[in-house]
């Protein structure tokens, strides 16, 4: 079976891509491989996975994909975005940052507070190639955290039906998540690459 890493070392995100990959590919991740990420000095999603998808590709000499994702809110002009990990510090938790980010929101009334989850995947081959794909999911930020599924903003992203994304069954997520779409449009080009041996 070919091997593929995964470069990042968030178990949620390699549990929510190693569902969808399935068994067309041993997933591996970067501690597995032994690679550490580079910084994150990137501008836009899509710089940032470009970023580590070609080097864990390069080192690991594997087809790797990476994903750079966040939340951008549109009354505080798309951010937090590329710093969605970092809103509140270089080491700040997820709590952290979901309060950071409804401190910001205090007074803004609900129908002000839409937002829009992003993920950009990119897939990376040993000889510097690479592709991106774009998924999104859009809702609003809720005044309060809830639900005990999921990661990151999860708790405060509130969708059409009124529930959060952390209150989503994990196939339910998937289903409808940022990540899952970009990885959905990414399939056939890694099953692509995969099956040629790159």
């Amino acid at each position: 079976m070919p091997r593929l890493l995964i470069a990042t070392g968030n178990t949620g995100k390699i549990a929510e891509m190693e569902a969808l990959i399935g068994d067309r590919a041993e997933v591996i991740s970067l501690a597995e491989a032994g690679i550490e990420s580079p910084e994150e000095t990137g501008t836009t999603f899509e710089e940032n996975a470009a970023l580590k998808a070609v080097n864990a590709a390069r080192e690991s000499g594997l087809v790797t994909v990476a994903d750079d994702s966040g939340i951008e809110v549109d009354a505080l002009g798309g951010a937090p975005g590329v710093r969605s990990v970092r809103y509140a510090g270089d080491d700040a938790t997820d709590e952290q940052n979901i309060a950071k980010l409804l401190h910001e929101l205090e007074g803004v009334p609900d129908e002000a507070r839409t937002a829009g989850f992003v993920s950009v995947i990119v897939v990376a081959t040993p000889d510097g190639r690479a592709r991106a794909f774009r998924g999104t999911l859009e809702g609003m930020v809720g005044r309060s955290p809830r639900g005990g599924g999921g990661f990151g903003y999860d708790p405060v992203m509130v969708l059409g039906d009124g529930r959060t994304v952390a209150e989503l069954e994990p196939g339910e997520k998937n289903g409808i998540s940022h990540r899952g779409t970009a990885l959905r449009n990414a399939l056939p080009y890694i099953h692509e690459l995969l099956d040629s041996g790159a």
